[in-house]
């Protein structure tokens, strides 16, 4: 009779299960959709592969361009995309691990080398942009990609600093310094509509910096990142452009994710609403740190850590025949205080006398509607509204050691932002793309500034009221032959408040050598406004404030 509670027997039963369980190979699902880079068409029966599996796995989409591989090892894959009479796309080492589905939306692009039985392809660049009228200085931000970068944290502002002509301005933030360019030429978009700066602690050191990004890597999706000559529906931007997409959720099972990292406790949810709907939520709250360690620290030191909170959702609603809509949002909040050096035998630069508090937040919320006219068009449109609130009081030790107002900021902008694009592809060799971009900005603005520390604070800055700011373009890509492709256009841009008007063309060439080279060259005339705050200013001749 065998006696079960026998060591030497459980150890046996043990080691058959893990290693039976060790010989399983784990797998995961990879599916999407593959449609028509300008005219956002679904394309059936695309051919998808995955060339690193062996034996090779495949599928072909169907009628709505929707795909679905299962049973796809682990690991770094190359999956390729093709389907007659469209270039090729290879997309290079994508990640599937055992936690989380693959959700791909592949675009092609249509070939206008055509022969009987014979298409021509070429195989696309994996940072080849998602805007199908980029010509140069432009490239794909990828959140996978990214995160192989040591010390990134993540942050797309610190990721980017690794493409060419790009710095940051040091290790401490993640401000974009593009060609020398400011940073407060940047311009940040969400969805297709422009967005205050999405950073933590925005704009305390410099304009157009902050912190950390207020978008987890967990909710964003592949965007586009420009660095000059940017297509013509790209307006109130000098620098660059950061079109920053949220992806779409999983519309087929739920899942969860909880972190806790160097930047604080991260929580994500995604899947389906409903069991027989194709809409999906995705959403995303990220907590600091700081905020959830400092009732440890002593009573002097916890009021005077850094603490911010994120969220961010998106809520993706297909319909049979009313088009695509989607509600996304975005809002963050930051609380910072800085303690000034009561020893003045430790001052060394001014800031050691300098103490401070501030309250920041950032809002935004929005509506997307996509519909497709046809096979060879399609009109978005986009309404939102957006904001941003800071509140700073600053004080300064004087050598009498007396506590003295130094400044004061209480700043809140908001705006409303209507803007709709219709795109048509007239043939495989023309396609135009027009649209307009229309905000009423609300400004309340209130700034004081001490020019001599010991003799009061004064009013720089006392406006309250709204204005509106206007920009229509529009733009066509040309394929001249296989290899020349040519992108015009312009951007048109009236603001109420200076009542100026800017005309800027916009005109781009490309030349492609062979396979992996390319010959690109653009001009644009750009223009970007100033923050509202610096047009209420009163200064003196000397460049102080005086009282308004």
């Amino acid at each position: 009779m065998i006696k079960w509670n026998n060591p030497n027997i459980i150890l046996l039963i043990l080691f058959i299960l893990f290693s039976n369980s060790y010989g399983q190979n784990i797998t995961q699902t990879v599916r999407g959709k593959v449609f028509d880079s300008d005219t956002k068409t679904p394309l059936s029966f695309a051919n998808i592969m995955i060339r690193t599996t062996n034996p090779v796995l495949g599928a072909a989409s169907d009628a709505n361009g929707v795909f679905r591989i299962d049973m796809v090892p682990i690991g770094r894959h190359d999956i390729q995309v093709s389907y007659m009479g469209y270039e090729t796309k290879v997309i290079p080492e994508i990640l599937i691990s055992s936690g989380k589905e693959v959700v791909l939306e592949v675009s092609l692009k249509e070939d206008i080398v055509k022969m009987d039985a014979v298409v021509v392809t070429a195989y696309t660049k994996k940072d080849k942009p998602i805007n199908s009228m980029a010509t140069v200085s432009a490239r794909t931000f990828s959140v996978e990609e990214g995160r192989r970068y040591a010390g990134g944290f993540d942050d797309p502002g610190r990721l980017v600093a690794s493409f060419s002509g790009v710095t940051t301005e040091n290790t401490r933030d993640n401000t974009i310094i593009i060609r020398g360019n400011s940073p407060k030429g940047l311009l940040w978009r969400l969805e297709g509509v422009e967005i205050s700066n999405p950073n933590h602690f925005a704009n305390l050191g410099t304009f157009g910096g902050g912190g950390i990004s207020a978008l987890s890597a967990l909710v964003m999706g592949n965007s586009d990142f420009f660095t000059g000559a940017f297509p013509a529906e790209y307006g109130n931007a000098m620098s660059g452009v950061f079109d920053i997409n949220l992806r779409t959720g999983n519309n087929e099972n739920h899942e969860h994710a909880v972190q806790l990292g160097t930047l604080g406790l991260d929580i994500a949810s995604e899947g389906p609403l409903g069991k027989n709907s194709s809409a999906s939520y995705l959403f995303n709250y990220r907590y600091s740190t700081m905020g959830l360690v400092k009732e440890f620290f002593p009573e002097d030191v916890k009021d005077f850590l850094p603490v911010y909170q994120d969220m961010s959702f998106k809520i993706n609603m297909p319909t049979q025949k009313a088009g695509i809509f989607s509600v996304w949002g975005l809002a963050s909040e930051d609380i910072l205080s800085e303690k000034a050096e009561t020893d003045s035998s430790l001052w060394e630069m001014a800031e050691d006398r300098e103490d401070f508090d501030v309250i920041q937040q950032v809002m935004c919320l929005g509506l997307n509607h996509c519909y497709i006219m046809g096979e060879n068009a399609y009109l978005r449109t986009s309404i939102a509204i957006t904001g941003n609130y800071m509140k700073l009081k600053g004080r300064m030790l004087g050598y009498d050691l007396k506590r003295y107002e130094k400044e004061y900021t209480d700043n809140r902008n908001y705006k409303y932002t209507l803007t709709s694009v219709y795109n048509h592809k007239f043939s495989a060799r023309h396609t135009n793309r027009t649209g307009f971009i229309l905000d009423k900005i609300h400004y309340n603005t209130l700034l004081k500034h001490a020019p001599v520390l010991e003799q009061g604070i004064i009013t720089v800055a006392d406006e309250d009221g709204s204005s509106c700011l206007l920009q229509g373009y529009s733009q066509s890509k040309f394929w001249i032959s296989k290899r020349l492709i040519l992108n015009a256009g312009f951007h048109y841009q009236h603001f109420d408040l200076s009542s100026e008007s800017v005309f800027e063309p916009r005109v781009g060439l490309s030349f492609n050598l062979r396979k992996a080279q390319t010959i690109s060259l653009a001009y644009g005339k750009h223009s970007r406004l100033e923050p509202l705050m610096l047009y209420f200013a009163k200064v003196n001749e000397n460049g102080i404030g005086h009282q308004s």
